[in-house]
């Protein structure tokens, strides 16, 4: 009877904890690129100049890229759940603040806080989504996970058009106050709680790597707009990596390091995080440029530029839920490499075709290309990086990840935007398309490299989780988190 009883809470709490966790997932990663075709509206509404608009982005960015490992070395410390709760709170909040912002400073601060609650909840999900879930359902888990948020961070622009065309900018910020207070009561009742390793919080590695990834993300969102050699940038960037190699030297040496440098030892740990990084370089460079290139260039509305790209950005939640089930079967290496050496083919597709008066036939291809393999990636590198440690730190885990690939975001819009303006700029449609073909070939060499990095990642067969890093729900304390 007591057995019974167990697995009908596992399986509860395993798609209540799949439905809360991708739909939290799915807020925090909308706001990277949502208030990108928002900004003429926003500008026109509350002034400001282009230094002013391009901060209601990269304020965001900014803080969600600094504090996501603190926020999951918070929630191992203190409880994933508890501070889940927290980040959800302070998003919500700070999306009403957002909302109803009545200038361009407000709004600015208003995003900053929105992408501190986004750090602290974004890589708790996936912590406690792996909980819930027994080790032979997690690749379907995080195929639908990696599904929703794909398509989240890809369809920001989409539903930022459509909401500001249709109704109004105020509503990329509206969107996320009832869901986060629908959510708010079920991942109080339904999620269970559950804590890594219980160490005391690492203090100095927190404030080092914290200013470490400020400084290097400053940089690298002000580079393109202030140019690469200017003071604060390079003072920026220079006092980032100064920082960051500190944290790693005194990483090597504390006692209870936030982020143990031994986890870099395992080649899967290493290969899925330098693969992740790339892959959202090349990614995200390339999403920020075709977007407007099919709005500048080709004359297409935010809605309109938005629906053309579906078959890229909207393929994950057609494909990922079964790359997962296939990481399940096979591994996820041979998966996530197969998706990355898609993903850039698709790009290097682009590349060649791309001209002022292009087609949307002759485009077509290269979109499904590009979103199959973008939808092969998600899931199983989630899953690759989540077995890949003991699960005591897989909270730790996660949240370095999705910090890599934020860094890797930010540096792949600051590197594909300068080789652009280097080749070509806003003048004309010729010269948007000069400089858009060698970034999308940058971008696409890039994630060939990610696809390389992937193929060093270790061959492991996902169903029969054996000892060593791979998570083992059968441990006492998994079984008591799952059953709560």
């Amino acid at each position: 009877m007591t057995q019974q009883v167990a697995r009908t809470a596992r399986h509860g709490g395993a798609v209540w904890a799949l439905v809360i966790t991708s739909v939290a997932g799915f807020m925090a990663a909308l706001d990277n690129l949502v208030v990108t075709t928002a900004l003429p509206a926003i500008r026109e509404d509350l002034g400001g100049d282009l230094h002013d608009l391009e901060w209601t982005v990269s304020a965001y960015t900014l803080t969600f890229a600094v504090l996501l490992m603190t926020g999951a070395a918070l929630g191992d410390r203190f409880g994933c759940r508890r501070l889940f709760l927290v980040g959800l709170t302070v998003f919500t909040g700070a999306s009403a603040a957002a909302a109803l912002a009545p200038g361009i400073d407000s709004l600015i601060a208003a995003r900053a806080v929105q992408g501190v609650g986004a750090a602290i909840m974004m890589p708790l999900t996936l912590t406690l989504l792996t909980a819930a879930v027994p080790a032979a359902k997690r690749g379907m888990a995080y195929g639908i996970w990696g599904a929703v948020n794909g398509l989240a961070v890809a369809s920001g622009p989409l539903i930022g058009g459509s909401l500001t065309e249709h109704i109004s900018w105020q509503w990329i910020f509206w969107l996320n106050v009832p869901l986060g207070l629908i959510l708010l009561p079920l991942a109080r009742l339904r999620l269970a709680e559950s804590h890594g390793t219980g160490a005391r919080l690492d203090i100095p590695g927190t404030l080092l790597a914290s200013g470490g990834l400020f400084g290097i993300v400053y940089g690298l969102v002000r580079g393109p707009a202030d140019g690469w050699t200017s003071t604060f940038v390079l003072l920026a960037l220079f006092t980032g990596a100064a920082l960051l190699v500190a944290f790693v030297l005194y990483s090597t040496r504390a006692k209870y390091p936030m982020l143990p440098m031994r986890l870099f030892r395992s080649r899967a740990f290493s290969g899925i995080n330098a693969a992740s990084l790339l892959m959202f370089l090349g990614m995200f460079g390339s999403i920020f440029l075709l977007s407007q290139y099919m709005q500048g260039v080709l004359g297409y509305s935010p809605t309109e530029a938005g629906l053309r790209m579906l078959p890229w950005t909207g393929m994950p939640m057609l494909v990922a839920p079964i790359a997962g089930i296939l990481s399940d079967r096979i591994g996820g290496r041979p998966v996530v490499a197969t998706g990355l050496f898609l993903q850039a083919a698709g790009l290097g597709y682009m590349a060649a075709v791309v001209t002022t008066d292009a087609s949307y036939v002759i485009q077509l291809p290269g979109l499904i290309i590009s979103g199959i393999g973008m939808a092969l990636f998600f899931a199983p590198a989630s899953n690759l990086v989540m077995s890949s440690v003991v699960p005591a730190e897989q909270g730790i885990a996660s949240g370095a990840n999705n910090a890599l690939r934020e860094v890797g975001g930010a540096l792949g819009i600051a590197v594909m935007a300068s080789i652009f303006s280097a080749q070509g700029g806003y003048e004309t449609g010729q010269s948007f398309v000069d400089g858009l073909r060698p970034a999308l070939v940058t971008g696409s060499a890039v994630v060939g490299v990610a696809g390389v990095a992937a193929l060093l990642i270790p061959s492991r067969k996902r169903s029969v989780p054996t000892g060593g890093p791979v998570p083992a729900p059968e441990s006492p304390r998994s079984l008591e988190t799952i059953a709560g």
